[in-house]
């Protein structure tokens, strides 16, 4: 078991939305979801492709940095996503390792993933999450944008992905002070 001081890891739900910490028996059912868009890894800093899956999975498994769980919707694995470097000292967190099957895109279930983690967030004490968008990808920005998170700026050459690329992160969060007007 991870250490994990604020107790984000715990297993959450919301109707038929459930996040479970990701563990070994989500592998085969992961790797399916991961095969059905291979073109969008080009946008993530690991790929989970069918050439790597096997390599980013055991990494995100091992990770102590990273509280990674499985989202499954209406008992389907619908995607992934993580806790980032969550940090019980200064009360912040990213959110982020996000992948949903095209099926689960749209907002139907992005949108109450997102709000069932801020709220957890808040409740087991943060002050702020955020989340770091390649600058390339409008889709998630606009899911950002749509969950009510505040545009802070772009880091520049954040990050060196996996093929190579020097990827420019755009920085949205979501801090204490904005529960109140959007709802958590």
């Amino acid at each position: 078991m991870k250490p994990d001081p604020l107790g984000l890891s715990a297993m959450l739900e919301a109707g038929e939305l459930r996040l479970e910490p990701l563990e070994e028996r989500h592998r085969e059912d992961l790797r399916a979801a991961c095969a059905e868009d291979t073109e969008i890894w080009q946008m993530y800093g690991l790929s989970y492709d069918p050439d790597h899956f096997d390599d980013s999975f055991d990494g995100l498994i091992a990770m102590p940095e990273r509280l990674p769980f499985a989202l499954v919707v209406g008992g389907e694995l619908a995607g992934m996503t993580a806790w980032i470097n969550p940090d019980a000292r200064h009360r912040s967190a990213e959110i982020g390792n996000t992948y949903l099957r095209p099926k689960f895109r749209g907002g139907a279930v992005n949108g109450p993933l997102k709000q069932l983690m801020l709220r957890h967030g808040f409740a087991c004490g943060l002050n702020r999450m955020f989340f770091s968008v390649d600058t390339r990808n409008q889709r998630s920005q606009a899911a950002c944008r749509k969950i009510g998170a505040s545009f802070e700026g772009v880091l520049r050459n954040h990050m060196i992905t996996w093929t190579g690329y020097e990827r420019d992160s755009a920085i949205f969060s979501v801090v204490e002070r904005d529960r109140e007007l959007l709802g958590l």
